[in-house]
């Protein structure tokens, strides 16, 4: 990339580069490279798939297929150029293997190294389901030259053998793909990046008054996309829900239906079905035959409201399969599917597609039941006032998984669902740790642990494993599952006495809540995700100082003192890695956990006393370098105190929707300035120049053969991680991609 910015410059110019200069150049590329040498690891899940039963197999098969299909939507939901740069890799690896096309590389002039770049290239846009990194949200593009790139797809055997096909597919897509224009480097809303989420003619305003709009409908907006148009003068928008069918028909259980055009604030808006549709009916296909081999009648009525949400669009399907999914205690095949997580929405309010299926891991499981039991002993312990907490602890499962498939745009170590407020609140949820994960993703080597003291090093390799485990259960728990929100309901009747609940920052009675249909995410929209994940994580860190905590997890004496330590300054650690996640020339976050950790470690800089130390060293390396210790002995005392103010502050304002509160302070912590006592923005360009990519996992696919099902796996290679997808839609390739293609289409001039 270096050289191609050099490209733009006259001769004189090229020659005045200063070597730091140009240094700092690369090192600001390299973030839009995958290395050669990144970390893929095949997510083991063969023992856990052979002790299931011959229905639990065809079960886990079935959604499996489903989660998988419903994950092509990811595409869609990313980038214009997405699809079509994975109907491309499909069609060449489809025709020739890795090892078959690495001879048509040679013979084309490509390098081993450039080869090599390729495959990783290609693994990593079916690990992210699209072109830009799930975990940060930055576009990654080919670390070979466009010319060879092109050269390689003129010889495969799919170019040989369909010409004017593959040349039409190329043009399609290969400008975009190589294009690091400003806009395109990250996702984001407007003039700050890419988002297929909304109309490239769309800006923060037009988000905020379809939620208004959506909210007036009492619509959710995690399964829509919006487009907006100009017809004849007046704004129109169209809000699209994903679903099989495209016929606007009213759905079981509503009064009207939504579909249809509606005036709002002198806007036009219409209700479409039939986003996504032919994945949509690949979906439901799947899951109606998952639905003969559910184990009980709450997975039949389950599947059955899941494939009524994603036939006909509808939320409120979603919820009352969620309901059911709730209800479905302790599960040996666990599963949840659909538009969930709301992070790459620079909105925050519309759900990504995913799926996963995963097997129960009885051993690990046992000590997060224990962690449920005692739940109800340790949400006191938190630091905000009872009236602020749930009146009743609706105990969830909590269970350890192997997960088998995970279909979406990346795999994340624990979760906490459904993220439906109304259902969390009143009726529960389900908490799981994916433990073969777990295993995979935080396995360290020493050479690579950066910015710490060399006598921490041993130590965090040891026990960064158990304290995350520790992290992710109280995270997920009672983080995610702890506090109260609110309401006032569409008839009038609030869910506190008003009367009596004193808000504990100001000393005055509360004086704001969430009115009828609002919700988290829809009022506090561009930081609620972020602003959860620190409150969770703040509540990690402040309940694993609890020895029966520790216990639980099998932690007594040294070594729970060392679990603690590890689990604070991985905490601190992991603030200063956020800062790869930062774009300076927007102002803006690309990745909610992240900017939490950057939060947390603002907070316990803040806390002085000697607590945190972070200072700017030059690297055996001569290169900048960083350096991070943590004050062990102080960590109960002044860590506590901080960790405690800033949690109640965080819940108050969360409980209360106290958005302009809440902001303001959420904005001033996550705030990367060159002022103050710690520069961020020289200290970014220094975590830019250590950091290391992160993992790509390898999953296996499922195959029926006779009257069983097989478990098919694949090395931890970047070869791997394409073998297997390109053999995980190998009975219907050809109608797929061309569904993708058309979908891509369709949309394509709503991007301009």
């Amino acid at each position: 990339m270096a050289a191609k910015l050099k490209g733009k410059m006259c001769k004189s110019e090229t020659c005045t580069l200063s070597p730091v200069l140009t240094f700092r150049l690369k090192m600001v590329d390299s973030q839009y490279y995958l290395p050669n040498d990144i970390g893929i690891s095949a997510l083991d899940c063969s023992e856990a798939f052979r002790l299931l039963s011959p229905q639990e197999k065809m079960y886990a098969h079935y959604l499996s297929r489903a989660s998988w299909y419903g994950g092509l939507a990811v595409l869609l939901q990313t980038s214009p150029e997405s699809a079509n740069i994975f109907v491309l890799l499909q069609r060449i690896f489809r025709k020739q293997t890795p090892a078959q096309l690495e001879q048509v590389a040679t013979a084309a002039g490509l390098s081993s190294e450039e080869y090599q770049a390729f495959l990783v290239y290609a693994a990593g846009l079916y690990a992210n389901m699209g072109n830009y990194k799930s975990f940060g949200d930055t576009k990654f593009i080919p670390n070979l030259p466009k010319d060879k790139l092109k050269a390689l797809v003129w010889a495969s055997q799919a170019f040989q053998e369909q010409p004017a096909e593959m040349e039409a597919l190329w043009d399609s897509c290969s400008c975009l793909l190589y294009s690091l224009e400003n806009r395109q480097k990250q996702l984001g809303l407007g003039d700050k990046g890419i988002t297929t989420y909304f109309s490239g003619n769309c800006c923060l305003e037009d988000a905020e008054l379809a939620q208004k709009f959506l909210d007036s409908k009492k619509l959710s907006a995690y399964n829509t996309r919006l487009f907006k148009k100009e017809d004849g003068g007046k704004t129109c928008y169209e809000v699209r829900l994903a679903s099989a069918v495209q016929k606007d028909c009213a759905v079981d259980g509503e009064c009207e239906s939504c579909c249809g055009s509606f005036s709002f604030e002198d806007k036009e808006f219409t209700v479409k079905r039939g986003d996504y549709s032919p994945i949509m009916e690949k979906v439901c296909y799947y899951l109606e035959k998952a639905q003969t081999y559910a184990a009980n009648e709450n997975q039949r009525k389950m599947l059955e409201e899941y494939t009524r949400s994603f036939t006909l669009g509808s939320i409120e399907a979603h919820k009352e399969g969620s309901r059911y999914w709730i209800k479905d205690k302790g599960p040996i095949v666990e599963s949840y599917i659909g538009f969930i997580e709301s992070y790459r929405d620079p909105f925050g309010s519309r759900g990504e597609f995913e799926g996963f299926v995963a097997v129960v891991n009885k051993a690990m499981s046992e000590r997060f039941a224990k962690l449920v039991s005692s739940a109800e002993v340790l949400l006191p312990e938190l630091p905000w006032p009872q009236e602020f907490e749930k009146d009743t602890f609706l105990k969830p499962d909590f269970t350890s998984l192997d997960v088998l498939t995970f279909a979406g745009s990346g795999i994340p170590a624990g979760i906490n669902i459904p993220n439906y407020d109304d259902i969390r609140q009143t009726e529960g949820f389900k908490n799981v740790s994916l433990g073969n994960v777990l295993a995979v993703a935080y396995a360290t080597q020493k050479e690579k642990l950066t910015f710490l003291e060399e006598g921490d090093k041993d130590l965090f390799i040891k026990w960064k494993g158990p304290s995350f485990e520790v992290q992710v259960g109280l995270h997920e728990l009672l983080g995610h599952g702890s506090g109260k929100l609110f309401v006032q309901d569409d008839k009038g009747k609030f869910n506190f006495d008003q009367s009596k609940v004193i808000n504990p920052e100001t000393g005055e009675p509360v004086s704001s809540w969430y009115r009828g249909s609002e919700t988290w995410d829809s009022k506090f929209s561009t930081i609620a995700s972020s602003y959860e994940e620190c409150r969770a994580e703040c509540v990690g860190l402040y309940l694993c100082l609890n020895k029966q905590v520790l216990s639980i997890f099998g932690h007594e004496g040294q070594d729970a003192d060392d679990v603690v330590y590890i689990n604070w300054l991985s905490m601190v650690r992991a603030g200063l890695l956020g800062l790869e996640f930062y774009t300076p020339d927007s102002k803006s976050w690309r990745q909610a956990h992240m900017q939490a950790r950057f939060v947390i470690l603002r907070v316990l800089l803040e806390a002085g006393e000697g607590l945190v130390g972070l200072e700017e060293v030059t690297g055996e390396d001569g290169k900048p370098d960083a350096r991070i210790t943590l004050d062990r002995s102080k960590i109960p005392t002044v860590g506590k105190n901080a960790i405690h103010r800033f949690l109640c502050k965080l819940q108050v304002f969360k409980s209360t929707a106290d958005v302009e509160g809440g902001r303001a302070v959420y904005d001033n912590y996550s705030t990367v300035s060159d002022t103050g006592a710690h520069n961020f923005l020289r200290l970014r360009e220094t975590v830019l120049l250590r950091k290391e990519a992160r993992k790509m996992f390898v999953q296996a696919n499922t195959r029926i053969s006779g009257d069983s099902v097989e478990l098919v796996e694949y090395e931890g290679s970047a070869a791997g991680l394409i073998r297997s997808f390109t053999e995980r839609f190998q009975d219907d390739a050809e109608q797929l991609e061309s569904s993708l293609l058309e979908l891509s289409k369709q949309d394509a001039p709503c991007w301009c």
